[in-house]
């Protein structure tokens, strides 16, 4: 199936102002009002909690703008190296002007942790403004839907989505920005333009290289649908253009670093491999489930003294939540070589379904299921990367009942999973409060429109327990609440019981996501 990309059109083209005031009368009171509120919601926000990754972002501005290209990806001044590809580090460079007229300390290379208010305002300020860019995709996204009603309740749910409150605007960093350009590619692809969508991917790849994960699902639908015909045969010219267009923008991006001869630097600072299997806080996927069996059992060794043998080493591992490596003590150890063959593995079932059925549905799950098998069994996943399968299966959500509750299952245990990220009492209260809004607002009108009642007693017995599963995370945020005072009353030190908060979301929030995962699997490679 070959999408033709090629429409020619030979209407006057309007002037810059002439699209701008367009654009601008295109917005509906409705769009104005969820944009000025959530706004100034986020400008209220400016003085939370921020992560270690907010001095990550201020020491790039300070990198670019105070060293040549040439010294970008060997600077070691501070800890927190320049590790994104190029086309970030040009845009921080962009960001790096009017901060240095706004306050010059801010791109002061040695100026280490600076934390006064013009940089905080600033940073999170540049946040705000450049999600803009997810603001005008998404309301392109309705635009051209065919029910612009349920298409309007998906992007503003996307918009407002608790994950980009949580990362972006508390915590930091640019995601609501870069999510954008994911979704301006998608929406290419569904309007045919797939020589668009395969360029706005590539620059997506040179600004954050964790969007690798989606490769293989755009790399057999570009393929299959736009380079080759109906039969099967290629089309030499549309697989020149595509390889063009992306030869370029990573000429564009890597060009510099190559005449330099600094690939291999470059390189060594995008995919540092000698991280463990797990995150510090265990990302909830299928890594966390063995690394938390492989605590009970050797509990279990311990105190019964089991006949199986225990690894030294691996009774004060990483695996108890501490950062560097992951040594198992009982279960047989992981190794990246394995992460990589069982992820593969499993994209691969997805990708011939993709390649049989090239359509932009089948696109877009096949897509969200790439980054879901590259979440639940990749290397050293952060549990920010759940992002990757939120976003898109967002646009999955009104498809029918059986995605809704896929969705629905999936966003819960997602947005759940991040709340660790903050652990300050406010911050938490502000991410429990918004994210429980956010359900109620998203999830009741979905389900109103999609509901299906179950047909067969299975149904009905997997319906009940996933509503079950869906209480249950009150009773985990209780519990999580309370471990504090529970650990003090009973007289255990603080932290001899530190992780067991977080141990218990991710465990939960795992068992969620992996099930949503099985669920999404079996919709996918069972439709038509």
């Amino acid at each position: 199936m070959a999408v033709n990309s090629e429409k020619k059109d030979d209407s006057p083209k309007p002037s810059r102002s002439q699209w701008l005031r367009k654009a601008l009368l295109d917005v509906t009171a409705s769009e104005y009002d969820i944009l000025a509120l959530s706004t100034a919601f986020k400008l209220l926000l400016f003085p939370t909690y921020r992560s270690t990754d907010f001095e990550v972002h201020r020491n790039w501005l300070a990198i670019t703008h105070s060293l040549p290209i040439s010294k970008w990806y060997y600077d070691t001044t501070s800890e927190w190296t320049l590790d994104y590809p190029p086309f970030f580090a040009y845009f921080e460079k962009a960001l790096s002007v009017p901060a240095s007229f706004i306050d010059p300390q801010i791109v002061d290379l040695n100026n280490l942790n600076y934390s006064a208010w013009s940089v905080v305002a600033y940073q999170r300020t540049t946040v705000i403004l450049t999600e803009l860019v997810l603001a005008a995709v998404l309301m392109k996204f309705v635009r051209g839907a065919p029910d612009p009603n349920i298409q309007r309740l998906v992007s503003a749910s996307l918009f407002l989505h608790p994950g980009f409150l949580i990362v972006d605007h508390i915590h930091f960093q640019y995601n609501g920005f870069l999510f954008g350009i994911l979704l301006l590619s998608i929406l290419q692809a569904r309007q045919g333009n797939l020589l668009a969508s395969g360029f706005f991917f590539a620059v997506l790849l040179n600004f954050k290289h964790i969007y690798m994960y989606l490769a293989p699902a755009y790399f057999v639908y570009l393929l299959r649908a736009y380079c080759m015909s109906p039969q099967g045969s290629i089309l030499p010219s549309r697989f020149l253009a595509l390889a063009n267009v992306v030869t370029l923008v990573f000429i564009a991006s890597l060009g510099p670093f190559l005449l330099m001869g600094q690939i291999p630097q470059l390189l060594s600072r995008l995919f540092p491999f000698t991280r463990g299997l797990n995150h510090a806080y265990w990302a909830p996927n299928a890594w966390a489930l063995l690394t938390a069996a492989d605590r009970v059992l050797l509990q279990y060794a311990k105190r019964f003294g089991a006949s199986f043998s225990v690894d030294a080493s691996g009774v004060s591992s990483s695996s108890r939540g501490l950062v560097g490596d992951t040594t198992f003590a009982v279960l047989p150890n992981v190794r990246p070589m394995h992460t990589f063959l069982i992820t593969i593995i499993f994209q691969s079932v997805f990708l011939v379904k993709l390649w049989r059925t090239p359509t932009h549905r089948s696109f877009l799950t096949a897509l969200t299921l790439c980054g879901y098998t590259s979440f639940m069994f990749g290397w050293h996943v952060h549990e920010k990367a759940v992002l990757l399968v939120l976003v898109p299966l967002s646009l999955l959500a009104a498809e029918n009942y059986a995605y809704f509750r896929t969705f629905m299952i999936a966003s819960t245990a997602g947005v759940v999973s991040l709340f660790p990220l903050l652990f300050t009492p406010a911050e938490h209260i502000i991410e429990v409060l918004y994210s429980l809004l956010w359900a109620i607002v998203v999830f009741g009108p979905l389900q109103q429109r999609l509901y299906e009642f179950p047909r067969s007693l299975p149904a009905v017995i997997v319906g009940s327990l996933e509503t079950m599963y869906l209480w249950g995370f009150l009773l985990l945020e209780i519990i999580v609440t309370l471990c504090p005072v529970i650990t003090k009353a009973i007289g255990q030190g603080p932290e001899k019981w530190e992780f067991l908060p977080l141990m218990l979301t991710s465990l939960y929030c795992a068992l969620g996501l992996i099930w949503a995962y099985a669920r999404l699997s079996f919709l996918y490679l069972t439709s038509t």
